[in-house]
Protein backbone atom coordinates (compact mmCIF):
# COMPACT_ATOMS: atom_id res chain seq x y z
CA UNK A 1 0.00 0.00 0.00
CA UNK A 2 1.00 3.49 -0.82
CA UNK A 3 1.43 6.34 1.51
CA UNK A 4 0.83 10.19 0.64
CA UNK A 5 4.05 12.23 1.75
CA UNK A 6 3.03 15.43 3.64
CA UNK A 7 3.91 18.79 3.23
CA UNK A 8 6.55 18.36 6.43
CA UNK A 9 8.19 15.02 5.14
CA UNK A 10 8.69 16.52 1.65
CA UNK A 11 10.30 19.95 3.17
CA UNK A 12 12.83 17.20 5.33
CA UNK A 13 13.86 15.68 2.28
CA UNK A 14 17.20 16.68 0.43
CA UNK A 15 17.06 18.85 -2.98
CA UNK A 16 18.79 15.57 -4.61
CA UNK A 17 15.97 13.67 -3.48
CA UNK A 18 13.08 15.89 -5.07
CA UNK A 19 15.09 16.00 -8.68
CA UNK A 20 13.21 14.54 -11.18
CA UNK A 21 9.68 13.68 -9.61
CA UNK A 22 6.11 15.37 -8.85
CA UNK A 23 3.76 15.27 -5.74
CA UNK A 24 0.66 14.91 -6.80
CA UNK A 25 -2.17 14.12 -4.09
CA UNK A 26 0.58 13.37 -1.84
CA UNK A 27 1.77 10.71 -4.24
CA UNK A 28 5.36 10.59 -5.75
CA UNK A 29 4.82 10.93 -9.37
CA UNK A 30 8.66 10.13 -11.32
CA UNK A 31 9.62 11.61 -14.64
CA UNK A 32 12.15 10.24 -16.82
CA UNK A 33 15.01 12.84 -17.87
CA UNK A 34 13.94 14.87 -20.83
CA UNK A 35 15.80 15.02 -24.20
CA UNK A 36 18.55 17.38 -24.42
CA UNK A 37 16.00 18.82 -27.33
CA UNK A 38 13.38 19.55 -24.56
CA UNK A 39 15.73 21.03 -22.11
CA UNK A 40 17.56 23.08 -24.80
CA UNK A 41 14.07 24.25 -26.08
CA UNK A 42 12.83 24.95 -22.29
CA UNK A 43 16.33 27.03 -22.02
CA UNK A 44 16.32 28.90 -24.66
CA UNK A 45 11.93 30.06 -23.88
CA UNK A 46 13.01 31.11 -20.06
CA UNK A 47 16.15 33.02 -21.54
CA UNK A 48 13.87 34.94 -23.71
CA UNK A 49 11.11 35.09 -20.80
CA UNK A 50 13.52 36.60 -18.87
CA UNK A 51 15.21 38.94 -21.02
CA UNK A 52 11.86 40.25 -21.64
CA UNK A 53 9.94 40.12 -17.89
CA UNK A 54 12.10 43.17 -16.35
CA UNK A 55 13.34 43.38 -13.14
CA UNK A 56 10.23 42.69 -11.04
CA UNK A 57 9.97 39.00 -13.01
CA UNK A 58 12.55 36.29 -12.97
CA UNK A 59 12.39 33.40 -15.54
CA UNK A 60 13.91 30.09 -14.70
CA UNK A 61 13.54 26.40 -15.13
CA UNK A 62 12.88 22.98 -13.59
CA UNK A 63 12.11 23.58 -9.44
CA UNK A 64 8.78 23.23 -7.92
CA UNK A 65 5.44 25.41 -7.53
CA UNK A 66 3.32 24.20 -4.87
CA UNK A 67 -0.33 24.20 -5.90
CA UNK A 68 -1.46 22.56 -2.95
CA UNK A 69 -0.25 21.77 0.74
CA UNK A 70 -3.04 18.93 1.46
CA UNK A 71 -2.74 16.75 -0.51
CA UNK A 72 0.38 17.59 -1.52
CA UNK A 73 0.79 18.69 -4.84
CA UNK A 74 3.99 19.76 -6.26
CA UNK A 75 4.81 20.31 -9.85
CA UNK A 76 8.22 21.29 -11.56
CA UNK A 77 7.00 23.15 -14.88
CA UNK A 78 9.81 23.41 -17.24
CA UNK A 79 9.72 27.16 -17.38
CA UNK A 80 8.41 29.42 -14.42
CA UNK A 81 8.16 32.88 -14.52
CA UNK A 82 7.99 34.21 -11.29
CA UNK A 83 8.19 37.75 -8.86
CA UNK A 84 11.81 38.75 -8.80
CA UNK A 85 11.09 39.27 -5.03
CA UNK A 86 10.42 35.56 -3.95
CA UNK A 87 13.61 34.47 -5.27
CA UNK A 88 14.60 32.94 -1.99
CA UNK A 89 10.83 31.49 -1.00
CA UNK A 90 10.68 27.79 -0.82
CA UNK A 91 8.36 26.37 -1.57
CA UNK A 92 7.11 28.53 -5.12
CA UNK A 93 3.42 29.21 -4.74
CA UNK A 94 0.73 30.11 -7.39
CA UNK A 95 0.24 33.87 -6.19
CA UNK A 96 4.03 34.41 -6.52
CA UNK A 97 4.12 32.54 -10.56
CA UNK A 98 2.67 34.28 -13.76
CA UNK A 99 3.35 32.07 -16.33
CA UNK A 100 4.35 27.99 -16.03
CA UNK A 101 5.65 26.16 -19.86
CA UNK A 102 5.32 22.68 -20.20
CA UNK A 103 7.21 21.35 -23.01
CA UNK A 104 5.34 18.08 -24.26
CA UNK A 105 7.53 14.72 -24.10
CA UNK A 106 6.24 11.13 -25.08
CA UNK A 107 4.83 9.89 -22.08
CA UNK A 108 3.89 13.05 -20.69
CA UNK A 109 0.84 14.03 -23.68
CA UNK A 110 -2.10 13.91 -21.87
CA UNK A 111 -0.83 15.21 -18.30
CA UNK A 112 0.72 18.30 -19.88
CA UNK A 113 -2.46 18.75 -22.39
CA UNK A 114 -5.66 18.10 -19.75
CA UNK A 115 -4.25 17.70 -16.31
CA UNK A 116 -1.59 20.27 -16.10
CA UNK A 117 -3.99 22.84 -17.58
CA UNK A 118 -6.71 22.24 -15.03
CA UNK A 119 -4.51 22.14 -11.98
CA UNK A 120 -2.34 25.16 -12.84
CA UNK A 121 -5.64 27.35 -13.45
CA UNK A 122 -7.51 26.23 -10.33
CA UNK A 123 -4.39 27.05 -8.58
CA UNK A 124 -4.63 30.96 -9.78
CA UNK A 125 -2.22 30.32 -12.06
CA UNK A 126 -2.83 33.07 -14.77
CA UNK A 127 -0.94 31.94 -17.62
CA UNK A 128 0.10 28.56 -19.24
CA UNK A 129 1.94 27.36 -22.54
CA UNK A 130 1.98 23.79 -23.82
CA UNK A 131 4.68 23.76 -26.21
CA UNK A 132 4.40 21.15 -28.50
CA UNK A 133 7.99 19.98 -30.72
CA UNK A 134 6.31 19.62 -34.40
CA UNK A 135 7.89 17.43 -36.49
CA UNK A 136 8.96 20.65 -38.69
CA UNK A 137 11.49 21.46 -36.50
CA UNK A 138 9.37 24.52 -35.14
CA UNK A 139 7.81 24.25 -31.80
CA UNK A 140 3.99 25.18 -31.57
CA UNK A 141 2.59 27.16 -28.31
CA UNK A 142 -0.71 27.08 -27.36
CA UNK A 143 -1.54 29.73 -24.68
CA UNK A 144 -3.94 29.07 -21.77
CA UNK A 145 -5.42 31.66 -19.37
CA UNK A 146 -6.66 30.89 -16.37
CA UNK A 147 -10.79 31.56 -16.39
CA UNK A 148 -11.50 33.60 -12.74
CA UNK A 149 -13.01 31.07 -10.58
CA UNK A 150 -16.14 32.78 -8.73
CA UNK A 151 -15.15 33.53 -5.33
CA UNK A 152 -17.36 32.17 -2.66
CA UNK A 153 -18.18 33.27 0.94
CA UNK A 154 -20.42 31.56 3.65
CA UNK A 155 -22.91 34.29 5.17
CA UNK A 156 -20.45 33.89 8.55
CA UNK A 157 -17.50 34.19 7.27
CA UNK A 158 -15.44 37.21 5.85
CA UNK A 159 -15.47 37.62 2.06
CA UNK A 160 -12.46 36.75 0.28
CA UNK A 161 -9.83 39.13 -0.19
CA UNK A 162 -10.15 40.48 -3.51
CA UNK A 163 -7.53 39.65 -5.65
CA UNK A 164 -4.16 41.30 -6.45
CA UNK A 165 -3.20 43.46 -8.61
CA UNK A 166 -2.66 42.38 -12.32
CA UNK A 167 0.78 41.96 -13.35
CA UNK A 168 2.59 43.91 -16.00
CA UNK A 169 2.67 42.76 -19.66
CA UNK A 170 5.92 40.93 -20.40
CA UNK A 171 7.01 41.84 -24.18
CA UNK A 172 9.77 40.81 -26.47
CA UNK A 173 10.67 41.60 -30.05
CA UNK A 174 13.88 39.49 -30.73
CA UNK A 175 14.51 36.96 -31.64
CA UNK A 176 11.08 36.06 -32.00
CA UNK A 177 7.85 38.11 -30.82
CA UNK A 178 6.69 37.13 -27.16
CA UNK A 179 3.95 39.30 -25.47
CA UNK A 180 2.27 37.95 -22.34
CA UNK A 181 -0.75 40.18 -21.70
CA UNK A 182 -2.64 40.08 -18.46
Amino acid sequence: MHTQISAEQYGCWPEERCVGIEIVDGMVVVSPSASKRHNRLARLLANALDAAAGPDWNADTDFDVRLQDVPLTNRRPDVIVYRAETIDLTPTRPEHVLLVVEVVSPGSETTDRIVKVDQYAKAGIPFYWRVEQAATGVPIVYMHLRIARPRHARLDQTPAPAPAPAPPTIRRSHPHPISCNT
